[in-house]
Parts: structure tokens; sequence; C-alpha cells
């Protein structure tokens, strides 16, 4: 991973719906290999953001590049896990994660072998001929989580997947995500409501003010990993993120 390469750069980005401004003149960069948690008020357009990266919307004003140039999905290795479920219907658990791999033209072998590495990571495996109308939410959240990371994509977006899962299994995905992040560079941008997660999770932590949303914040968050939740450091920072969002 070359040190200093920007992969992302937002440069007076403008995002409005009408006369509704979301997004007010914002700009940051993202290191390639970096793994960027973006926190703020609920509603303040955080979602709004990742979907400009990807074009889902168009931009009123400025620019988002990634490498030095605007986003193209016929090159760029991107992958963005949504809140709601992606899975899709007609395919099994297995064949949901091998999606990906099918586009890229993956080798056979090391499409089993990822698709072997992703099942397990996941806690899939047994139920790796099921259809997503035979899973539960958590379940279901772990396959389409499992398709984005069996690309080993360059970029990966990711909207508050976590949300719907239990604690327990929050944590053990959040550690296994950080060991994938940490073994294939891929950079990632992770967008959460979970203050304690972003400080878990985060190299930097970008806190956003409410409407019309400017950037209030960027903290590097330097704590040693794998990071205790009970560590005096940890819990300061807590706190410190929890007391930028408060808009009242």
């Amino acid at each position: 991973m070359e040190q200093g390469k920007r992969k992302v750069q937002a440069k007076n980005l403008t995002k409005r719906f009408g006369e509704l401004l979301v997004l007010d003149d914002i700009s940051f960069d993202v290191m390639e290999g970096e793994f960027l948690c973006i926190v703020g008020p609920t509603g303040c357009g955080k979602t709004t953001f990742l979907n400009c990266l990807t074009k889902l919307y168009d931009i009123t004003n400025g620019e988002i590049l990634v490498d030095g140039a605007p986003i193209n999905c016929k090159k760029n290795n991107i992958s963005y896990i949504l809140q709601e479920s992606s899975a899709m219907e007609w395919l099994t658990v297995e064949q949901n994660i091998q999606f990906g791999l099918g586009i890229k033209r993956m080798p056979a072998g090391m499409k089993k072998e990822r698709t072997e590495e992703m099942l397990e990571l996941v806690g899939l495996t047994e139920y790796r001929n099921y259809y997503p109308k035979q899973l539960s939410i958590s379940m279901l959240q772990r396959t389409v989580i499992a398709r984005a990371f069996a690309t080993y994509p360059e970029l990966l977006l990711m909207d508050e997947p976590y949300g719907q899962l239990d604690l327990d299994l929050r944590f053990r995905l959040e550690d296994e995500l950080v060991k994938l992040w940490q073994k294939t560079g891929t950079t990632v941008i992770f967008i959460t409501h979970n203050v304690e997660e972003a400080v878990y999770l985060g190299e930097r932590i970008m806190v956003l003010t409410n409407k019309p949303t400017k950037v209030k914040k960027i903290i590097s968050c330097n704590l040693p990993r794998p990071r205790d939740v009970a560590d005096e450091r940890f819990v300061e920072m807590r706190n410190e993120v929890t007391e930028l969002i408060r808009w009242w």
C-alpha cells in the first residue's frame, strides 16, 4: 500500500434537493488503505454523501474523485453495503456470495477458496444452500457483507451494515472486518450512528454537523488494536465524539 496517497477526495461538495441544502461545501480526503468512520446527527446527510460518491445522486456543486478521477464503476473495484438487505432472493447463500466473483471472472479455484473463506467468516457454512427467505435478518445481512468482502474491493462503502445485528455478532463481525481490512489494504468508508462502533473501528472519525451539513471535526483514532471498550482512552474518545455530535 502506497503511503500518503489520496484514494478519495471530496472538494467543495454541495448537494441540494430542491430548496433543501443537505451537504454544504464539504471538503476532505480519504487516504488509500484508510478506515474512515463517519458519524453525525440522525438525518444529517451521511448516506447522501455515499450516494453522491457512487453517482446514485447528482452533485449540485463540487466534485468527488477516486484516484484523482471521477468514479468509474467499470474501472474501480467498489462495493457498497446498504442499510437494508440486498440479497438476491432467487440465489442461495453460496450463490449470493459468488455473484461478484462471477462478474469479475475469477478463476474457479480462487472463486471456491474465497467463497469458503467468506462462509466461514460470517458463520454461514452450514446454511450455504439456504435461500434468503429461509434466513433471519442477521443472516441476510451477513450474506450481503460476505458478498461484498469476497471481491476484496479497493473501496468498500458501508452504510450502517450492523444496525440490525445483536451485540455479540456485531463485535465478532467488526473484528473480522478489521482483520480483512488489514489483510487486503481496502479503503473503507463506514457510516454509523453508533459512536462506540466508530471508535472501535476507525483510524479516523469524521463528525458531521446537523443540516445543512458541514465537517465539524476529523479526529485521529490511534488506539492500539484489538481495541478495549473499557480502556480509559477508548472511553475518553467515545465521550469526545458523543459531545461533538450533540446538536441541542
